[in-house]
């Protein structure tokens, strides 16, 4: 069961990336549907990393079957979360910062769990060790980024108070 999830999952992953294209391409997006969009991946990623956390849980031994979940889920919101807030509070994309790979982005994160619930079928706990890769994934992009995203916004901050001196 858990390789049937992992592909639905990465199917309605490339269904999603796609009808973004298509309502750019056709001239059909919207500020709504932007908002609508990003609204709905984020319900989708608790689902999915919910549903892969709770079909892997046996496989962790206490009290690591609710942590590692808390800290996926929670992983997957963080990567998101930062992008808004920086962008929309600083002006500064975490993905402009330094060259980076995109580790813990929504397809990567799927990838990794779609990944995990295949190889589940041969090796029993596949699926709980790309829950707890995803965790250390996303806190590790988190981290990171917000670092660079704060030794730049306090950069910027000291030469503009420097410049209006």
């Amino acid at each position: 069961m858990p390789a049937i999830g992992g592909v639905v999952a990465e199917i309605s992953s490339i269904v999603d990336g796609v009808d973004g294209e298509l309502a750019r391409a056709k001239k059909m997006e919207s500020k709504f549907g932007s908002f609508l969009d990003s609204m709905l991946d984020r319900l989708a990623d608790i689902l999915i990393v919910a549903s892969a956390s709770i079909s892997s849980s046996e496989c962790l031994p206490e009290p690591f079957d609710n942590v590692v979940p808390t800290l996926a889920i929670s992983g997957a919101l963080l990567v998101s979360y930062l992008h808004i807030r920086s962008q929309f509070d600083l002006g500064i994309h975490p993905m402009a910062l330094r060259p980076s790979l995109s580790i813990a982005s929504r397809d990567v994160r799927i990838f990794l769990l779609m990944i995990g619930g295949v190889l589940e079928q041969v090796v029993r706990g596949a699926l709980a060790y790309s829950v707890v890769l995803l965790a250390c994934v996303c806190y590790l992009y988190v981290i990171t980024k917000l670092l660079q995203v704060a030794s730049l916004a306090k950069y910027k901050a000291a030469n503009y108070t420097r410049s209006t001196s």
